[in-house]
């Protein structure tokens, strides 16, 4: 297990990305550049994109969209550098920190002071844009995007799959040990049971575009935004990160599972 991670270096974005080069010459990949914004690179790797899973459906993963929530970012790195196997033998996509100002300022909003999450669907915004270019087209077999939430009083996650598909994150929110779920009956104003918001159709009047929804309406069939509580210990967020990660591709028995 990954040893815990040191207090200062939660919103070291330096920190974050050295360790992100690292895991990319073990794996053999290169971490590539979507955007540079004010001096900061924004990077993405993608691994299996050749010889035998090159026509697979990735999984998608990403984190750091916002800044305050250092446990996503923290965790999806962790649970990378856990999984070096498992990296090598599926096809992943994998997006470490989309807003590096936000994590290094400790701010939920970009170097323009605009919530990322609601403009991916802007082509003209610094990562939105080049982000859309490298998602579109690609065959994704589930969209993971990592949060964590300042109100939150345990994990839960927000499902988004095709109507009539078999609801998942129930089982894959069971696989969390590190945090209970939260045991709320409304979540950001929409009912919960158990620690899952479950929606089959993007919701109407949105006041901008997340992550999620539009890998949904780029066809990816089930996207899962996943929360810790952000006023909970950060070693015990980073794990449950980590925990829910692996229950996700345990569960859907994808990306070099066993089980597949």
């Amino acid at each position: 297990m990954t040893p815990m991670l040191p207090l200062h270096e939660a919103h070291s974005y330096r920190a974050l990305m050295r360790r992100w080069r690292e895991l990319a010459r073990r794996l053999g990949v290169r971490l590539q550049t979507l955007a540079v914004v004010e001096d900061l690179p924004v990077c993405w790797l993608e691994t299996g994109a050749k010889g035998a899973m090159a026509g697979e459906a990735a999984v998608y993963l990403s984190s750091g969209v916002h800044g305050d929530e250092p446990g996503a970012a923290w965790g999806l790195l962790v649970w990378a550098e856990e999984n070096v196997d498992r990296l090598r033998a599926g096809r992943f996509l994998i997006f470490p920190c989309l807003n590096p100002h936000g994590l290094q300022r400790n701010t939920r909003v970009d170097h323009l002071g605009q919530d990322l999450n609601r403009r991916f669907h802007v082509a003209e915004d610094a990562v939105c844009g080049p982000w859309r270019q490298v998602v579109a087209g690609r065959r994704l077999a589930v969209g993971l995007c990592l949060h964590e939430d300042y109100d939150g009083q345990g994990c839960y996650v927000y499902e988004l799959g095709r109507r009539g598909r078999p609801r998942l994150a129930p089982d894959m929110l069971a696989g969390v040990r590190a945090i209970p779920p939260d045991g709320r009956r409304r979540i950001d104003e929409s009912r919960a049971a158990g620690g899952v918001i479950h929606k089959s159709r993007v919701p109407k009047h949105l006041p901008g575009m997340p992550e999620a929804v539009v890998l949904h309406e780029l066809g990816c069939g089930l996207t899962l935004t996943f929360e810790t509580p952000s006023e909970f210990g950060l070693d015990v967020r980073v794990r449950a990160q980590v925990e829910f990660v692996n229950a996700v591709l345990s569960g859907m028995c994808i990306a070099g599972n066993t089980g597949e």
